[in-house]
């Protein structure tokens, strides 16, 4: 098949979450399944060009209609990681893309739509018909609208559309000057059957509007799928996603084993697996000789996280003090998008900062946070809500036991050591129901009374979890199934 993914992130080059590793993830899976994949980003004046190899113009003459006139745009292209991609650089008045950062600013719903109408007029000029056009989150929410509306009529009428939601939080809610701008007449769409928000009569909502027009909805874990369609963390989309459950499922992410790997991987002090597992404990010296930990017999309790209240930044907080008071170490490295959430933290770090078991870097360091899966004994992701979350996976791999909330992706990958209706080989962590210090201390003491008190059934743990294979094998099949059921 031929696949086309038209996204606003894609790892290394373009990256602020999850997304951008999903994107690049999957599209390389679907690529050594033999599949051809092309990738259509934006062109961001902060991208990583130091990760794009034989990059060049490609096409220096698209005019996208927008805002009742045409933009000039041109297209580059060149190989991520082995992956063809093609970024859109539009001759704008208001530097669309040029603004130093991905998202964040008050236009980013204009913005976006006018990236969704140029990857199709793109794809139109240049001859492109793929077989799927994979969508994804509320930035390309009008993609299958307009192929659907216009492009269709144009002659692209071979494409059908796979739509991944990645966090419902997100939905691009906009006023109708934004339907009128990519050349939709906002009359035809205002209803609930279509773009009309579910609870703002006055907003179109440009995620609702990928769910309704595609082929088929995907989110990023079965347990989220379950949880937006029957919590409030569908955030109002509840009824959409019921109309249109018979296209919708939840494919469960995958990790990319050839950067988060103990076994190749270049940034920690020493490779290990499942057969010398007890060369991890040379990464934890490493890691304590660099962040100058006292090195004792504790163990080391590890955030590696981006710090909003998604990811449970108040229990973070806690667990701070209680790891400490009750004989661990703790390793927090990650920043906040809030400069309150951010000087919080930064007086945190101050007030610990002569404390030799406790270590808070303020910031996103990749090599770092490699030492840091590889040297932990836990790590803690006490979220709100996760859609799939790759720490717990990545940390696994690095026979690091994750100390999670009992929600979305995290409930579909970690096995409770102590109640997990599995067989004890099977599980690989400890999970908490409630979003609370108490809820959180019911899990994190258990984790550290087995360090201490049962270090072989702890041990068992930490093996139990790289055994766990999540590559993007699984995922990879599961998706290309997807794609054979829409092309029929």
């Amino acid at each position: 098949m031929f696949i086309v993914m038209i996204t606003p992130e894609c790892a290394p080059v373009a990256k602020v979450g999850g997304l951008a590793d999903v994107v690049q993830g999957l599209s390389r899976e679907l690529q050594m399944r033999g599949h051809a994949v092309e990738i259509i980003l934006p062109f961001y004046d902060c991208m990583r060009f130091d990760r794009i190899w034989g990059f060049q113009k490609t096409y220096s003459d698209l005019w996208v209609p927008f805002h009742d006139q045409h933009f000039h745009c041109d297209v580059y292209f060149g190989f991520v990681d082995g992956l063809k991609c093609f970024f859109i650089k539009p001759h704008s008045y208001n530097n669309l893309f040029n603004r130093g950062k991905f998202y964040g600013d008050n236009d980013d719903r204009e913005r976006f739509a006018f990236f969704s109408r140029a990857a199709l007029e793109f794809m139109l000029k240049s001859n492109k018909h793929p077989d799927i056009i994979h969508c994804h989150d509320w930035q390309t929410g009008l993609v299958p609208v307009l192929l659907c509306d216009i492009y269709k009529n144009m002659g692209m009428s071979h494409p059908r559309v796979c739509y991944t939601l990645h966090n419902l939080k997100h939905q691009g809610l906009c006023g109708e000057h934004i339907i009128r701008q990519v050349g939709l007449d906002p009359s035809n769409y205002r209803n609930h059957h279509r773009l009309l928000d579910n609870h703002n009569q006055s907003a179109f909502n440009l995620m609702k509007g990928g769910i309704v027009y595609s082929n088929f909805v995907t989110t990023v874990s079965p347990k989220y799928a379950w949880e937006i369609k029957y919590s409030e963390v569908g955030y109002g989309l509840q009824d959409t996603l019921h109309v249109h459950e018979g296209k919708f499922g939840g494919v469960l992410n995958g990790v990319d084993y050839n950067v988060w790997n103990p076994e190749t991987d270049p940034h920690i002090a020493c490779r290990f697996s499942i057969d010398t597992i007890d060369d991890k404990y040379k990464n934890k010296e490493a890691l304590r000789h660099r962040l100058l930990l006292e090195d004792n017999f504790k163990p080391i309790v590890a955030v590696v996280s981006r710090l909003d209240h998604q990811k449970g930044v108040h229990l973070i907080r806690h667990a701070i003090s209680y790891a400490l008071a009750n004989g661990c170490q703790f390793v927090l490295l990650g920043s906040s998008p809030d400069p309150a959430i951010n000087n919080d933290f930064w007086q945190i770090k101050h007030s610990l900062n002569d404390n030799p078991d406790c270590h808070l870097e303020i910031s996103y360091n990749e090599e770092l946070a490699h030492l840091i899966y590889a040297g932990s004994d836990m790590i803690l992701i006490p979220s709100a809500f996760e859609p799939c979350g790759l720490t717990q996976l990545i940390a696994m791999k690095y026979g690091t036991v994750p100390v999670v909330r009992n929600t979305g992706g995290l409930a579909c990958t970690v096995f409770d050591a102590d109640y997990a209706n599995k067989p004890y080989h099977e599980r690989n962590g400890y999970l908490f129901n409630d979003l609370n210090n108490e809820g959180l201390e019911s899990a994190l003491s258990r984790a550290i009374g087995m360090w201490y008190n049962y270090p072989e059934h702890f041990r068992g743990l930490m093996l139990n979890g790289m055994r766990y294979d999540y590559s993007w094998n699984h995922p990879g099949r599961d998706y290309t199934k997807i794609y054979e059921y829409i092309r029929e």
